[in-house]
């Protein structure tokens, strides 16, 4: 799965990458360890605005949910059930990038993940890239609120990860540069799970 992410480059940084502007300069912070669980604002492109960097928070709470408690378990979307899974079927025509230039994962050194070791992983010369994900804009019935959120999508582990994440045997939607575009207009979920898959590197 995906709860751990890297996002430590600079605003101009991002925004030559992904040729947009940071919407709200105040939100951004570069952080070397982003933990899911907390769900915190990261940079994210939606689909209704490729142009610019917004903030969503990480923990996708669909439109019908009652309170705010079920983005603990969509920080991630299994790529393969998503069209079908009632958190996130009303979310699939809805895209964005999550901007990021790595993520953590840790190996299971025995049957129970009592031991483990800690892999940081990137594209190489922890250059930004894009997590394919889909975002959700939810209003909170007691205050009013509107909460933007995102999950990121998953698939089967391809074999670098397969070794890594050796217990469930997933991996991140990490888009090609070129695909990304066509990830925003809408292509076919399907075209982007295993075996689609970027080069990898992984280090302790």
């Amino acid at each position: 799965m995906c709860f751990h992410t890297i996002q430590n480059k600079l605003a101009v940084q991002i925004e030559k990458r992904f040729n947009a502007k940071i919407k709200d300069i105040n939100e951004f912070a570069p952080h070397e360890h982003f933990n899911g669980f907390t769900f915190p604002k990261t940079p994210i492109i939606t689909d209704e605005h490729p142009e610019v960097i917004e903030h969503y928070n990480w923990g996708l709470i669909p439109h019908w949910a009652k309170d705010d408690q079920i983005k603990a378990m969509t920080l991630n979307a299994r790529i393969e059930t998503v069209e079908e899974k009632p958190s996130f079927r009303d979310a699939v025509s809805h895209r964005c990038l999550v901007i990021a230039n790595g993520f953590y994962e840790w190996q299971w050194l025995d049957s129970k993940g009592k031991n483990k070791v800690k892999y940081k992983i990137g594209i190489g010369n922890e250059e930004l890239f894009a997590f394919a994900g889909l975002y959700s804009h939810w209003t909170d019935t007691h205050t009013g609120e509107i909460k933007n959120t995102y999950t990121i999508l998953t698939t089967e582990a391809n074999e670098l990860m397969a070794e890594i994440h050796n217990h469930k045997k997933r991996m991140p939607v990490v888009l090609h540069p070129e695909d990304e575009l066509r990830w925003l207009e809408g292509a076919p979920i399907k075209e982007f799970s295993f075996p689609y898959s970027v080069n990898l590197i992984a280090r302790k």
